[in-house]
């Protein structure tokens, strides 16, 4: 087979390829379970991107490769919506990491308009209608930790937020029974606590949603 041959052949198919991706987008809406999870997870690490000024966005999910499991967890949540498995990296500094990208979708856009503010990441102002308890379990899975072994608390780091935006998140977990205080890290950055008497329901609640993802039991003791 010549080369310009084999180049028309390959241009076909990159047609056809995209033909049945467009289709495909065109079929896909998120459900409510995905918004739930979409909300916690921007709350945490996961980004979204836009590549058309706003129209459309894609959801990135990467963490360090200890993290693999609850990345597929999350992976088979929106299956649907993502072309390739997760995939491995290993960046220039040697750490590992492992993540997946779903298509670009005007489906993602208002959580797009809603979580940023040009590039910066904020707090939406409907973040009490948005955060479900799927929404907190992810959140914290994202970002938190236990205070410590001897405490039976935890802590969510939401260093990128403002005092401000972290009072609006303290009243949506308020609405699920999670009473928290702020605590100061660092001079200018603030973290969620949450207090003694709230801990054993955030258990609960962290049990019930993602307490089956073993190499995450640590983060819920």
């Amino acid at each position: 087979m010549g080369d310009h041959e084999s180049g028309h052949r390959t241009g076909i198919q990159n047609i056809m390829n995209n033909g049945d991706i467009h289709k495909l987008k065109e079929g896909l809406k998120l459900t409510t379970r995905q918004r739930e999870i979409l909300v916690g997870t921007l709350l945490g690490d996961g980004h979204l991107e836009s590549q058309n000024n706003g129209r459309t966005y894609r959801l990135k999910i990467e963490h360090g490769i200890a993290q693999r499991e609850y990345v597929m967890w999350l992976y088979e949540e929106f299956k649907d919506w993502v072309r390739t498995k997760p995939r491995v990296r290993t960046r220039k500094d040697g750490r590992t990491f492992i993540g997946f990208t779903t298509y670009s979708h005007g489906a993602f856009r208002f959580y797009g308009q809603q979580f940023y503010d040009g590039k910066k990441k904020v707090v939406p102002r409907l973040i009490r209608k948005l955060l479900k308890p799927l929404s907190i379990a992810v959140w914290y899975m994202d970002d938190g930790s236990r205070k410590s072994a001897q405490h039976r608390t935890y802590i969510i780091h939401t260093y990128g937020f403002t005092k401000t935006e972290l009072t609006e998140l303290q009243k949506a977990l308020g609405l699920h029974g999670i009473d928290s205080s702020l605590h100061r890290q660092k001079r200018i950055m603030w973290r969620i606590y949450v207090i003694t008497k709230s801990a054993a329901h955030m258990k609960r609640l962290l049990e019930k949603h993602v307490g089956h993802l073993e190499t995450m039991k640590y983060k819920i003791g």
